[in-house]
């Protein structure tokens, strides 16, 4: 091999390293962290909020190139789960300073700020996924997925297995 090609493949491998690994499934996630009271919400729960229709996604990595399609998707809004919350906030002012990291069962994590779920267009785009193709969340193989369909590179704050949700607030 050549040095380029070395150099290539050492590339390749240290982004496949980066990118989430096939995730085991759950059943429910927690939230927990800068909140009044912990919750748990289990796949069961999730029917008690309203259901959106997605439809097709493409699964972009970090270059903007497609790796996957999630077709007929059916989710709720991570905004509507969270408004169940409430947040150790003495003022709405102070909300401005918390932010959300949702992690996956195999330790994948990504952040959303309070901002940008509950006062931006963002956040009318962020889902929990109760339905693929048809198939309920129960019955898929990741189980509990977050997507946000509407950023540019859809593949950084897809979230297989999810597992928490951690409310923190910036020092």
């Amino acid at each position: 091999m050549t040095r380029i090609q070395v150099l290539i493949f050492s590339l390749c491998c240290c982004c496949e390293a980066i990118a989430q690994k096939t995730a085991q499934s759950t059943d429910s996630f927690t939230i927990a962290g800068e909140v009044k009271h912990k919750k748990t919400v289990t796949l069961a729960d999730l029917s008690q909020w309203k259901q959106y229709p997605i439809g097709d996604v493409v699964i972009t990595n970090h270059l903007g190139e497609k790796r996957s399609e999630a077709k007929q998707l059916k989710g709720i809004l991570l905004r509507d789960v969270m408004a169940s919350i409430e947040i150790n906030a003495e003022s709405p002012k102070q909300l401005s300073e918390y932010y959300l990291v949702c992690k996956a069962i195999d330790g994948y994590k990504v952040v959303f700020s309070w901002n940008e779920i509950f006062n931006t267009s963002v956040g009318d785009s962020v889902f929990v996924i109760t339905e693929k193709e048809g198939t309920p969340a129960s019955q898929l193989a990741e189980s509990i997925l977050l997507l946000s369909p509407k950023d540019m590179r859809t593949g950084r704050r897809h979230v297989k297995a999810l597992q928490s949700i951690d409310v923190k607030r910036a020092q």
